[in-house]
């Protein structure tokens, strides 16, 4: 079992996470970084090398530079191929990791999914219109990786299947094709998903996900795939008042050892396809806040509707500010909530129409 908090990298933490910030992590690496390219803004990616095997892992986080959770796990996962862990010595023994910690500085910088022209370098396989797509092209290219984790995170709304339980972490084998054939590539990566579910089961049974196939060859892990290189993508999502993304840094660390470990050992054709199938699909049934018996504060909501209410966040200086907005009215039978308002007398609610005083109200909370 490894003890997590021996490893989790304290010099960062929370939702907002740029190139500044991970610096002090950079420099103390004890071998030299690999430049790779700059960004629309001149900041430089760099990435680095792990390990001396035969099995060529190349991973890149935060591409969109509003999904910072795999960033930080990232460096979790360096402090531990970096100890005396048995498992640690397996991995860099019999694997060879090129890590580009962040792909997308510039949208890190503005808390952005899109780089600073705008464009999502998720979209952008094809035309590799950006510079951040050529770096990322190029580095795979020169290295001829075995394996790809692309690392990214979800919102909160994504529930595991059509269940009361949130999507803590959620993974994808991409389609090769519009077919959606299972190549053999696409294979390797689903026996490796299914490996790292097993273990997760064990943590958070029932919050694991499988995100969406449907074919895009604009997206960069449709397109690695369609290339002959297992590509798994990794979606950081909620867990139970994390909205900090602390716990699920977790998990996603002890997932992508899980998949080194199955690498390192050999073990992928342990698992099956077919378990792949059986990890349940995302479904959108959550809101951050649902508001029950509205109409006893505000007659002029229907009885029997509810609030939904999701959080935007909003970059604040350097810390992101959840904003709750209200996105829908109506029964809401069908959907989940992640902290729940019971209004019970108007007294106890300080709000008059539908624009509610939602601060007031997220203080009244029933978990």
């Amino acid at each position: 079992m490894i003890d997590y908090l021996l490893y989790k990298e304290k010099s960062i933490n929370g939702r907002y996470i740029n190139a500044d910030i991970i610096q002090p992590c950079f420099s103390k690496l004890p071998f030299p970084l690999i430049h790779i390219g700059n960004s629309v803004d001149g900041i430089e990616i760099n990435a680095f090398k792990l390990g001396s095997g035969q099995k060529k892992i190349l991973m890149w986080s935060q591409m969109h530079g509003n999904e910072s959770t795999t960033t930080k796990a990232v460096w979790d996962m360096v402090n531990f191929l970096q100890s005396e862990n048995p498992l640690a010595t397996q991995i860099l023994k019999e694997c060879n990791l090129l890590i580009v910690p962040m792909l997308n500085p510039d949208g890190a910088n503005l808390y952005t999914r899109e780089n600073i022209n705008k464009v999502d370098l998720n979209r952008d396989a094809k035309n590799l219109s950006q510079p951040e797509s050529i770096a990322l092209r190029n580095l795979f290219k020169s290295f001829q990786p075995n394996f790809c984790f692309n690392l990214h995170d979800q919102r909160t709304l994504f529930s595991a299947g059509n269940t009361d339980k949130s999507a803590t972490i959620s993974f994808l084998s991409p389609s090769s094709n519009k077919a959606r054939d299972i190549t053999p590539a696409r294979e390797v990566a689903m026996k490796l998903i299914v490996g790292m579910n097993k273990m997760l089961q064990k943590h958070i049974p029932g919050q694991v996900g499988r995100y969406d196939d449907g074919f895009n060859d604009n997206c960069i892990g449709d397109t690695f795939q369609m290339l002959g290189v297992p590509t798994i993508l990794f979606e950081s999502g909620h867990y139970p008042k994390d909205y900090e993304r602390e716990k699920t840094r977790e998990y996603i660390f002890l997932s992508m050892l899980e998949a080194l470990k199955i690498i390192a050992e050999d073990k992928i054709d342990m698992y099956s396809t077919g378990d792949y199938f059986s990890i349940p699909g995302n479904q959108k049934l959550f809101f951050d806040v649902i508001i029950e018996n509205p109409e006893l504060v505000n007659p002029e909501i229907e009885q029997g509707q509810k609030i939904g209410i999701r959080y935007k966040e909003v970059l604040d200086v350097d810390k992101v500010i959840f904003t709750p907005e209200i996105v829908e009215i109506g029964a809401l039978d069908r959907f989940y909530a992640h902290k729940t308002i019971v209004c019970v007398d108007t007294k106890d609610f300080g709000f008059n129409s539908a624009e509610i005083k939602l601060l007031d109200l997220l203080l009244k909370t029933k978990n």
